[in-house]
């Protein structure tokens, strides 16, 4: 089964040898016409308009279309469509998202950790992944940049980054009305309003009200956990007094109110007991999985959040060669989030999270261009993020003695304070008829101060132990030079070649889970670079019905920060859990990527990418190795594998369009996607791995023939398949070690109102 799907993968992908683009291929047209050639499509990769074919820089697109066309209702529904990136939903969290792109990405999800992939919305960059499964409703466009982004971007990211354009007023007057139903409960509201108020003043108001039940049931209660209850809405006002001027002022907010994201116990979990020593209180569970929980939590006990924020973006054609533009931001996040990590009715590693983050951030551009071969942009870039965080952690079900459970709390307050400032400078230089070459540097200082005191509270025997530490407050900063450079070759005027290399730095930081102030004060660990060295293709056939892109890379990461779980003093009354972060590895990543997209016939169009990742670790310095330390585990810590780094990816998307006259179209479309083994866990836990396992989605639409209604209706996961996309593993406490699965089977409808 592996080879059929990998064989059809890469037949389509070779259908075409150079730049994959979903966007706006096929757009449902009024009444069945003939297409004769694939739409151009553009991107905005290096800060300025160009065509995908003309970047140097392994890049998706997709448009509001081809959003709908991947049934994807967040930025989750991503997942197979670009070549070599794993997005899943945050683990036990309703409302984050992690992110891994060739290899790179975040391995905990703390929030004194930072992302390795960016996340932008109309060039803001959202600095935390909660807050950051996007619900789609108003998309123009998204894209995806592969590879280390920093010389043209405002936040430097070392894996890539995510950018999602909403719609301009000016460019989508009238407005839409859409409707969708299907089963686990799910009911979703969405609405889009656009239009010119003067010729200088234009506005649009968009929002999205998302409902469902959840799949994921109580065993005793048939409580419905790993729902969504979501509202969002976005204002836009654009204004244009005069040619040379544009500014545009976005204001949005998201509320959502949901459940608890609840996964499945897959080791035995244990408590410590006294005199007992390990009791087991729950087997893990092997097989099928039949989607029943219980936990610990109670009624009203879920996951909150309110998320925030203003834009003010400004261009100005200074004259005919130079243009300023000024984005300027403001954000807040609140979370307010119960997550059941040991995902069981006991009480081992339940937590509360809970953040009040905001966020401020000025970037200014200043592009050159001299109407024909010399493209010049200079940046400064400015963010100052504030994170306080409260946390619980209840462990009731953890200690015993004498067969009675041990009361046991912990509670955590702590202050993260960022400063980023950033200068960057790139030039793009056509020196010769055919030749171009591009050259950027980025410098970047990051600040970060932190404070924390957490208290400690036992029942008896234990009271004696009960404490408060103030842990002393700290502060480190870190600099980096990120250099980029490219020279591009046009060999004819559909095919074109490029080479790169490009350096990325995630800065250092404080360990969020020290329980000491020993920990703390030694608790900072350094900054993750890495070097991309890539070389592709990317062309069109002549008749402009096939297009694709080819590329290979070759990636030199080094200080991987590695979150890890051991006992530092195994075999005491009281062990003693830690989570450091380590500086720990060196990996070596290389990969192949090709994408194509085709039109056979006149309304056929095939898609599809096959990707190939190669993730090693060159070294990888854990403590936990050496005999002589006390948390020595020979046995299950073990780091031949990099997480969430499948060795293959894959997907087939096949759609095509019935012209049905006076009565409008019919089009019907599937998708396969593939996934090779992937691992969930920085220490390679045999239970936090999935096997390789593939993916089928079919759809249909019926537009009317003025393209005014739509009736689409669609089956992810055709087949049923069950299958993990994230992991806990905190196995030093009770042995934990919780998976999250992705969605089974389900289908909707929905009725769309176009005016």
């Amino acid at each position: 089964m592996k080879r059929k799907y990998l064989s059809m993968a890469v037949g389509c992908a070779l259908l075409a040898p150079a730049a994959f683009v979903q966007a706006q291929e096929q757009q449902h047209p009024a009444g069945h016409q003939q297409a004769t050639q694939l739409d151009e499509v553009t991107v905005t990769a290096r800060r300025r308009t160009e065509s995908i074919q003309d970047v140097p820089v392994a890049v998706s697109a997709f448009g509001e279309e081809q959003i709908k066309d991947l049934q994807a209702s967040t930025v989750e529904g991503l997942q197979g469509a670009v070549p070599n990136m794993n997005i899943a939903q945050g683990r036990g969290s309703a409302n984050s998202v992690n992110v891994f792109i060739r290899g790179i990405g975040q391995p905990d999800a703390l929030q004194t950790f930072d992302p390795g992939v960016g996340m932008y919305v109309d060039d803001v960059y959202y600095s935390r992944i909660n807050g950051a499964l996007f619900s789609l409703f108003d998309i123009q466009q998204l894209e995806v940049l592969r590879g280390p982004q920093g010389t043209l971007y405002g936040k430097n990211s070392t894996g890539g980054a995510i950018k999602l354009t909403t719609k301009n007023p000016f460019d989508n007057e009238g407005g839409a009305v859409e409707v969708t139903a299907g089963d686990y409960g799910r009911l979703e509201g969405r609405f889009y309003v656009s239009g010119k108020l003067s010729d200088t003043f234009a506005a649009s108001a968009a929002g999205a009200k998302i409902t469902n039940d959840g799949y994921v049931r109580d065993a005793d209660t048939g409580k419905h956990y790993n729902d969504d209850d979501t509202e969002a809405l976005r204002v836009k006002l654009a204004f244009n007094p005069a040619d040379n001027f544009r500014a545009t002022l976005s204001l949005d907010t998201t509320k959502q109110d949901a459940a608890l994201t609840l996964g499945r116990p897959m080791a035995n979990l244990e408590r410590t007991d006294v005199v007992l020593g390990k009791v087991v209180l729950k087997p893990g569970e092997t097989g099928k999985w039949d989607r029943r929980v219980r936990t610990s939590f109670k009624d009203g006990q879920g996951q909150y959040l309110k998320h925030s924020g203003a834009s003010l973006a400004m261009d100005w054609d200074i004259d005919e060669q130079w243009t300023l533009k000024s984005i300027s931001a403001y954000r807040k996040l609140k979370t307010k989030s119960y997550i059941d990590i040991d995902a069981s009715e006991y009480e081992l590693g339940d937590v509360l999270v809970a953040l009040d983050q905001n966020q401020k951030s000025q970037e200014f551009q200043l592009h050159y261009d001299n109407g024909s071969n010399l493209h010049l942009t200079f940046g400064a870039y400015y963010m100052k993020e504030n994170v306080p965080s409260y946390q619980e952690a209840y462990a009731s079900d953890l200690f015993g003695v004498l067969g009675s459970q041990v009361k046991f709390l912990r509670t955590i307050s702590d202050d993260l304070e960022t400063t980023s400032k950033a200068a960057f400078a790139h030039a793009n230089w056509t020196f010769a008829p055919s030749w171009t070459l591009a050259a950027g540097v980025r410098w970047t200082k990051d600040t970060k101060d932190y404070e924390r005191t957490t208290s400690t509270f036992w029942g008896a025997p234990f009271t004696g132990l009960n404490e408060t530490v103030p842990f002393p407050a700290t502060s480190a900063s870190w600099t980096a030079m990120t250099p980029s450079v490219s020279l591009q070759k046009a060999f004819s005027d559909n095919l074109m070649g490029y080479v790169s290399a490009n350096r990325g730095f995630k800065s250092g930081g404080f360990n969020g889970r020290a329980n000491s102030a020993y920990e703390v004060r030694t608790a900072r660990f350094n900054p993750e670079f890495v070097w991309t060295y890539e070389a592709g293709l990317k062309g069109t056939s002549a008749d402009r019905r096939f297009r694709g892109s080819a590329a290979a890379f070759y990636s030199n990461y080094s200080d991987f920060q590695a979150r890890v779980s051991e006992i530092s003093n195994p075999g005491s009354m009281i062990p003693d859990f830690k989570f450091p972060v380590l500086n720990a590895a060196k990996v070596n990543i290389k990969g192949i990527e090709l994408e194509g997209s085709a039109l056979l016939g006149e309304a056929t169009t095939l898609s599809g990418q096959l990707s190939w990742l190669d993730a090693k670790y060159d070294r990888f310095d854990d403590p936990r190795h050496d005999p002589a330390y006390p948390g020595y585990d020979p046995v299950n810590v073990i780091h031949d594998h990099v997480p969430f780094s499948p060795d293959w990816t894959a997907r087939v998307a096949l759609q095509h369009v019935f012209g049905l006259g006076d009565n409008g179209n019919l089009t019907f479309g599937g998708d396969v996607s593939y996934r090779g083994k992937t691992w969930l866990s920085v220490d390679n836990r045999a239970v936090l791995s999935q096997d390789a396992y593939t993916l089928v989605g079919v759809y249909g639409v019926w537009d009317s023939p003025q393209m005014a209604w739509q009736v689409r209706a669609g089956v992810r996961n055709l087949t049923d398949r069950q299958y993990k996309t994230e992991g806990q593993e905190f196995a030093s406490i009770a042995n934990i070690q919780t998976a999250y699965y992705g969605l089974p089977r389900n289908w909707y409808v929905s009725l769309r109102y176009n005016f």
